[in-house]
């Protein structure tokens, strides 16, 4: 990891210890991703979240003919 330098402001030591934390915390978890393969998506498409993000579906082409049905 290359070195973090302090551009600007004065930060406290404690500062620093905690945003070094986060960083190498951050660092660790890429790493371990990477070794174990896992590329940060969903494991299969049953556990995409974002499938239940799509459109709305659109009604076909005679909709209307049955729009008016009892259901």
């Amino acid at each position: 990891m290359p070195p973090i330098k302090v551009l600007h402001g004065q930060p406290t030591p404690e500062e620093l210890a905690a945003v070094m934390a986060v960083v190498s915390a951050r660092a660790a978890a890429s790493a371990a991703a990477a070794r174990d393969g896992a590329g940060g998506g969903p494991v299969s498409a049953w556990s995409d979240r974002a499938a239940a993000m799509r459109r709305m579906p659109r009604p076909g082409p005679y909709a209307w003919r049955t729009s008016a049905w009892a259901r």
